[in-house]
């Protein structure tokens, strides 16, 4: 049993044959999908797909690289958790790989998120780009060790890893550690206690080999779990049962499956 901790399966890409999704879901025994919200512009959809698939669960938040308003507050993101299935925060952080310049609004909106998830008391899902240093020490700052949450499609060094972990976070691989030249981030994902590992596809991007180019969707995070069991030298169930286990205490998901 597999869980796919972070899609985008609203996106246009994946939205439009949601029948052949689910059907790849089942058939490759991934029983649940966290559907992540990046802005408040297309935030219905996320949520009407959680509303009409039993195990498609949904979070809500804007994207460090969104620049078009509506901008999130802490009283909105609050209002907007309390709907039906809606488990976590974000998806939330920073990234300076894409943007360039005065990005102060970039840590505000990630401290605004931080803050409403305490408020809530929903765990974060946190994207870190070329910004390590800055989406840790605001981490620590707003305290968000108080909720928890997971360092979505992980690809920073051992260091950081630690130092989120030390902040009750878990550390969810993508497809990126099936390729061949993700050399240090196969490192990390030996090192992660399994206690602290989730996977995720992020589809429709990232597919994981052997479908690297194409378009992904959740029913190849399996390729995800094999690497990682590749990796450890450890049985394809115990990643499957762990990362599952994690997901469903994380999130306060059932773990029954539900196709």
């Amino acid at each position: 049993m597999f869980v796919d901790s972070h899609c985008h399966v609203n996106f246009p890409e994946l939205a439009a044959q949601m029948p052949a999704v689910l059907e790849a879901m089942q058939r490759e025994h991934v029983t649940h999908a966290l559907c992540i919200g990046v802005n408040l512009t297309e935030l219905p959809s996320v949520l009407g797909l959680a509303a009409d698939h039993a195990n498609i669960y949904a979070s809500v938040g804007v994207h460090p690289d969104h620049e078009q308003p509506p901008e999130p507050t802490v009283d909105g993101l609050v209002e907007l958790s309390r709907r039906p299935k809606v488990v976590a925060i974000g998806e939330t952080g920073l990234d300076y790989y894409r943007l360039s310049g005065d990005l102060e609004w970039q840590r505000m909106r990630f401290r605004t998120h931080i803050r409403a998830a305490r408020t809530c008391g929903k765990p974060l899902v946190i994207h870190c780009r070329a910004a390590a240093d800055d989406t840790l020490a605001i981490m620590r700052e707003e305290h968000a060790a108080d909720v928890g949450g997971v360092m979505h499609c992980f690809t920073e060094s051992w260091e950081v890893a630690q130092g989120a972990m030390d902040l009750g976070f878990h550390i969810s691989f993508s497809g990126i550690v099936t390729f061949k030249n993700a050399v240090a981030l196969k490192d990390v994902a030996r090192r992660v206690p399994l206690e602290r590992m989730l996977i995720e596809t992020d589809a429709p991007y990232l597919a994981p080999v052997p479908y690297r180019g194409r378009i992904n969707q959740p029913a190849y995070v399996r390729y995800v779990a094999e690497e990682i069991a590749r990796l450890r030298g450890v049985d394809l169930q115990a990643v499957a049962t762990a990362t599952s286990a994690n997901f469903f205490r994380l999130f306060g998901v059932s773990e029954r499956a539900q196709y």
